[in-house]
């Protein structure tokens, strides 16, 4: 059987994982990670990236991480640390489809889930949507839980719902950016960017001076150069401050119209089964991992 075809097909994907859903948590990742990376997890004398991302699952449960990684939860921790001007506006939240009055809203906005990643939807002319493709688009959502898949502890507790955020792009482009920061308590080390997510999503890492590297992860590199964006400074310093006391986080930014704005924490990145290639990045990355 091809175990990885079925992880690019989500209906698969997701009987398999329900089939694995009550074996425990090691042997569970052991198993995930042999068939998507074809490699074994080292958990016993964790070296690589993932591994040390997979043992931190394991070994280092923060219950005050389950705030952190709620889109909605998390905003009153970013208005406290940082202040409200790096939120995006929000219109509300609901915690079924039902509950969502669209005649209040704009005709442009973002309806996403705060409980895990990729249910999103890009809403540009609200008199064009199909509700009953929404709708199940975000029921089917609602009843996922992150932590069945990938044992990521801090998804486990998070309560679902459905929120709605302005629409915001860059005065000069139709598609917002990502700028993803790998920061090693308080300390930002590589980032990357994703490009051309409403098509055929590109990433393209870089260090902290803005220089290209080779990195090859999740997906191919865009092969055109990007442009260092205007706040990159202060996206820095605005990380490494959320990441203190943190042995690893992804922190994801965006900047809009010379302003900075928070997307979201990530602790477990690709969920800690997509390794880094070439494989020196697995030994550099995991090396910055202290578990001693």
């Amino acid at each position: 059987m091809d175990y990885k075809k079925i992880f690019k097909n989500r209906e698969l994907r997701l009987k398999l994982i329900n089939l694995l859903r009550f074996i425990p948590a090691e042997p569970y990742l052991k198993l995930v990670y042999r068939i998507k990376a074809g490699k074994k997890l080292n958990l016993k004398n964790p070296i690589t990236f993932c591994d040390k991302q997979n043992w931190l699952k394991l070994n280092e449960i923060h219950p005050e991480y389950t705030q952190l990684v709620d889109k909605i939860g998390v905003r009153e921790y970013i208005k406290k640390v940082l202040g409200e001007e790096y939120l995006f506006p929000i219109y509300g939240s609901w915690e079924h489809f039902d509950e969502i009055d669209f005649d209040v809203l704009p005709d442009k906005f973002v309806l996403k889930c705060n409980h895990d990643s990729g249910s999103v939807k890009v809403i540009t002319d609200k008199s064009t949507i199909d509700k009953d493709e929404l709708k199940k688009f975000f029921e089917d959502r609602l009843k996922l839980n992150p932590y069945v898949f990938g044992r990521e502890y801090p998804y486990k507790n998070v309560k679902p719902c459905i929120m709605a955020e302005k629409f915001m792009t860059p005065d000069d482009e139709d598609d917002i950016r990502d700028y993803k920061f790998f920061c090693f308590d308080g300390k930002p080390e590589i980032m990357f960017i994703a490009t051309d997510r409403s098509t055929d999503v590109k990433f393209d890492f870089f260090d902290m001076d803005f220089n290209h590297l080779d990195i090859v992860n999740i997906h191919e590199q865009a092969g055109v150069e990007i442009q260092k964006p205007q706040m990159f400074d202060e996206m820095k310093e605005v990380v490494a401050k959320l990441s203190k006391g943190m042995k690893f986080v992804r922190i994801d930014l965006y900047e809009i119209s010379g302003k900075i704005y928070f997307g979201e924490f990530t602790f477990f990145h690709g969920g800690g089964f997509w390794p880094m290639y070439p494989e020196k990045w697995e030994q550099k990355l995991g090396n910055l991992i202290d578990i001693s």
